[in-house]
């Protein structure tokens, strides 16, 4: 259940906050751009991270709030790998995870969960610590895939994203809930646009 006194609720329609609003439009953008390759959507990301850092820490989000700091450093390294993580340092391609990369990122996923699980009910007073743990490493593992243009990043994303729309609906925040929903859709125009990139440059 969401704070009563979060910032701008009282001016907006239906318990709507402007970080909310802006969340929804840049973030909505930023998927967009992404699934169309588009090298615009790390700088628009960069404005969504910052308006769901304010949304999420007042709403009891702990550690998606602090996902946000993170997007950012990884915003910045994966517009430079868009335009210069190609072999000789030209575009990056599309391109499959590999076997050692899963094992990796199920390892590398399952103890941050764990640690982050423990350190949401330890040092904080989060209503939802698995939850918002899960979707957190989720979101990064994603966002990690995205930058190098790994074609099964879109499946994490769709993972998290399932989750994602029942915890915002539960805090409260049915904007981003609904926004989360048009990410699913998003999310398999991408993974669609990406596998044909994909099976073009494998043909050719």
């Amino acid at each position: 259940m969401p704070p009563a006194s979060h910032p701008g609720c009282q001016t907006l329609p239906v318990g709507l906050s402007w970080d909310e609003i802006v969340g929804f439009v840049t973030g909505a953008l930023c998927v967009w751009l992404v699934a169309r390759q588009n090298v615009w959507n790390w700088p628009i990301g960069i404005l969504n991270n910052i308006a769901f850092l304010v949304l999420f820490v007042t709403r009891g989000l702990y550690a998606d709030g602090g996902l946000q700091v993170v997007y950012i450093a990884l915003a910045a390294y994966g517009w430079w790998a868009w335009l210069r993580g190609g072999v000789a340092h030209t575009e990056l391609p599309v391109s499959r995870t590999t076997a050692m990369q899963w094992w990796t990122l199920l390892v590398v996923g399952v103890a941050a969960t764990a640690l982050l699980t423990w350190v949401l009910v330890r040092f904080t007073d989060s209503t939802v610590p698995l939850a918002d743990a899960v979707t957190t490493v989720l979101s990064l593992l994603a966002t990690w895939g995205q930058a190098r243009k790994k074609l099964e990043s879109w499946w994490l994303w769709i993972t998290a994203d399932v989750i994602y729309v029942p915890l915002y609906a539960y805090k409260g925040l049915w904007l981003t809930g609904v926004l989360y929903l048009g990410f699913i859709a998003l999310c398999v125009f991408g993974l669609t646009g990406w596998r044909a990139s994909l099976r073009v440059r494998v043909a050719a």
